[in-house]
């Protein structure tokens, strides 16, 4: 029995090393095909001596910075040279623990690459184009955020959706109503709090399949918030119920004065640096504290949590619940931070990106912001394409990040660890 198990494992250890070498070699061609793209793409189609002119400051600023000037040709020569050494290593070594530092620096390359092509012997806003995708991030990041509180704790929370859309119409009533942003910012929360309660009493008392729970709050969401909105706020004799204002925009003393940098992480509305700060603060207590520990278990091995003492259903109502708060802060983004009143359907399906951008993130509040930003770029990107005047139509700009969203779920560059007990009801013995 003993010779049986020891083979056994030998087997398993065998394919795992296998597995890991097929995925190392997979990434490190990835790799040199990205640098064989823009070799035959990019650089064959930019004449020698063209110059690319990247413009550093975004405007309406006083941090000015000089643009970048380059030669288009060259620089496309040297990111080609750079992913294909970096390639060529995966496939031999491999980066071990930096993979995935690795590869995100090859994205970075590749984009800019683009960006060089699609800009030569022109000029475009590189400073513009970052600091749109900064608070284009916001509601993904937070969507995410919202996810991963739910899913951490064992709940599939697809609800995020209905959560925004319902607390962007609510912080929108309310601070019209009381003439108070911060009163509509805590009513908004507290109302994506209880269609938190709401999706967590379904799941964990009566045990509704947690999709069907999720989208039957979506459709309930946009189908009375259009009703309202069209029944009354949209009306002339309402229109006071539609003028919540807008948080000014905060120059942080000193760093907003950063030439490039300043703009573009330095000077924005309130929302934006909550994103930062609650991207922190969730990493911290979700690795770092007791808390954060016994919620992780709780959606890994809920049985174990429950033997070790821990209460798993009033561990999962609080996720659910926090969950949904973070949702309904992000759904006050949309009216309160951007729009300055309340449109039909506004959220235009950023909570099911948000979900998307919690997969591509790994579960993990730093990767997801990441995966925010990089959806926010692209999303940034697509706007500006007409501008850029490249062959290629916007909408297959904007579907990139979707399609690497795919390529991470294929495990082709390694597998996401997603809660082991994510979406299975918890029956206390």
């Amino acid at each position: 029995m003993t010779t049986t198990t020891d083979a056994q494992i030998g087997q398993k250890s065998q394919g795992i090393l296998k597995l890991e070498r097929r995925r190392r070699i997979t990434m490190g061609i990835l790799f040199l095909a990205a640098a064989v793209f823009i070799w035959l793409v990019f650089a064959t189609d930019v004449e020698p001596g063209v110059e690319t002119r990247f413009m550093m400051n975004p405007g309406g600023g006083s941090a000015e910075a000089a643009d970048w000037v380059f030669p288009s040709l060259l620089y496309l020569n040297m990111i080609a040279g750079i992913l294909s050494l970096l390639g060529a290593f995966q496939i031999i070594r491999g980066f071990g623990k930096y993979t995935y530092g690795v590869l995100a620096l090859v994205a970075i390359l590749f984009i800019f690459g683009f960006l060089t092509w699609a800009t030569a012997g022109g000029q475009t806003n590189l400073a513009g184009l970052l600091r749109v995708m900064v608070v284009r991030a916001v509601p993904l990041t937070l969507g995410a955020m919202s996810g991963i509180l739910c899913e951490r704790g064992g709940i599939i929370n697809i609800a995020i959706e209905g959560m925004m859309l319902t607390s962007a119409f609510i912080s929108t009533v309310f601070a019209s109503l009381f003439n108070s942003l911060i009163v509509g910012l805590l009513a908004g929360i507290i109302a994506g709090g209880l269609m938190g309660l709401i999706h967590g009493w379904l799941s964990i008392k009566y045990k509704v399949n947690q999709i069907i729970s999720g989208t039957v709050i979506n459709i309930f969401a946009t189908g009375i918030t259009s009703y309202l909105s069209s029944r009354y706020i949209q009306k002339v004799e309402f229109q006071y119920l539609n003028e919540p204002g807008m948080f000014p925009q905060i120059n942080v003393p000193v760093l907003s004065k950063i030439p490039f940098i300043g703009p573009i992480l330095f000077s924005h509305n309130m929302y934006v640096f909550a994103m930062f700060f609650f991207v922190i603060l969730l990493t911290f207590m979700l690795f770092k504290t007791r808390w954060g520990l016994r919620l992780r278990s709780v959606g890994e091995h809920p049985k174990a949590a429950d033997t070790l003492g821990i209460n798993v259903h009033r561990t999962q109502y609080m996720a659910v619940i926090l969950g949904g708060m973070m949702a309904g802060f992000g759904g006050t983004y949309f009216s309160l931070g951007s729009s300055g009143r309340f449109d039909e359907v506004m959220t235009a399906g950023r909570g099911f990106i948000g979900l998307a951008a919690m997969i591509f993130g790994n579960w993990h509040p730093v990767g997801s912001m990441g995966a925010g930003l990089l959806f926010g770029f692209f999303d940034s990107l697509s706007a500006k394409a007409s501008l850029l005047q490249v062959p290629i139509p916007s909408e297959f700009i904007g579907m990139a990040p979707y399609l690497a969203t795919i390529i991470v779920l294929a495990g082709v560059i390694g597998r996401g660890h997603a809660p082991a007990a994510e979406g299975e009801p918890y029956e206390k013995e």
